[in-house]
């Protein structure tokens, strides 16, 4: 059960690197959606190389192609779309912080979909979680714009479905697979938006390739694979939950390779978004050994 937690954390050590990979490919003037798509674009290629290699390529059923379409060219376009609008009405703080409100709709939905127990420690690892990002974070306290928020709460919701649909298919499909094609339709959906606005673009340095490679190989092939693995072995809620440590991840390797100093309440913030993420794992184990022990 542990091997299921510390996917996660990989995971969210791979996707909370993924900003850092950004900022130095917006160096380059590497576009939005020329990241996007060719981040995708080698992620499906090295999944698939390695499925095709490792003969791993199960066949997937019609239903199981048009989920993929699903959580590839809908979900996860829609969830780009809403939160990289955002930043433009409010501060990326802000809608970083809103967006990290996604692991209490997995919980509900897991709830109402899945029939997965609300327990009082998971909710309790919720606010925790959620208190810490607000410190690590920062709420701005300037005005804001209402139709800013709520494009990143859509992102949060969509994201919390895409978790919740991506959960049940890789019960039945392997991860890796899973991640492949999801990494296809998105990159396909990213070519269409990026081909019918004009915005993609090759022309960069050699320091943007590098950090594409970076964020295809570190952000998309391990965060997604282990991400699903790790859902499969912990269930999706647990998963969510002990995935916002992300946040903490970005802010921690800002200040050290931006030199971005790190406040007292960030500092606290941070532990107590660990600290969340541990009740979760603590939590779920000592119910496991409970049963275990009834079970003799």
């Amino acid at each position: 059960m542990y091997f299921g937690y510390i996917l996660i954390l990989i995971s969210a050590i791979a996707f909370g690197l993924m900003p850092i990979f950004a900022l130095y490919a917006y160096d380059q003037n590497v576009s939005v959606n020329t990241l996007l798509f060719l981040r995708f674009t080698f992620a499906s290629i090295m999944f698939f190389s390695y499925l095709v290699v490792s003969k791993k390529l199960v066949k997937i059923t019609k239903k199981q192609l048009v989920m993929f379409v699903l959580l590839g060219g809908v979900l996860y376009m829609l969830q780009s779309s809403f939160y990289f609008s955002s930043v433009k009405y409010i501060p990326a703080s802000l809608a970083a912080l809103i967006l990290y409100l996604y692991p209490i709709f997995v919980a509900i939905l897991s709830f109402l979909v899945n029939k997965e127990q609300l327990t009082k420690n998971i909710m309790l690892s919720i606010v925790l979680s959620l208190i810490g990002i607000v410190l690590v974070l920062g709420a701005p306290a300037e005005n804001v714009n209402p139709f800013g928020i709520l494009l990143a709460l859509a992102a949060a919701i969509v994201y919390s479905i895409y978790i919740i649909v991506g959960g049940r298919v890789s019960i039945h499909v392997p991860p890796l697979v899973t991640s492949a094609y999801i990494s296809l339709f998105a990159s396909i959906s990213f070519l269409l938006v990026g081909v019918s606005t004009s915005t993609i673009h090759i022309h960069f340095k050699f320091i943007g390739w590098i950090s594409i490679l970076g964020i295809s190989i570190i952000s998309s092939v391990i965060s997604m694979g282990t991400f699903f693995a790790g859902v499969k072995r912990i269930g999706p809620t647990k998963g969510a939950v002990l995935s916002m440590v992300e946040p903490v991840v970005t802010i921690s390797f800002s200040t050290i390779l931006f030199h971005e100093n790190m406040s007292l309440l960030q500092i606290i913030g941070g532990t107590i978004v660990l600290s969340g993420a541990l009740l979760v794992v603590l939590t779920s184990e000592k119910r496991n050994i409970v049963e275990n022990r009834m079970d003799f």
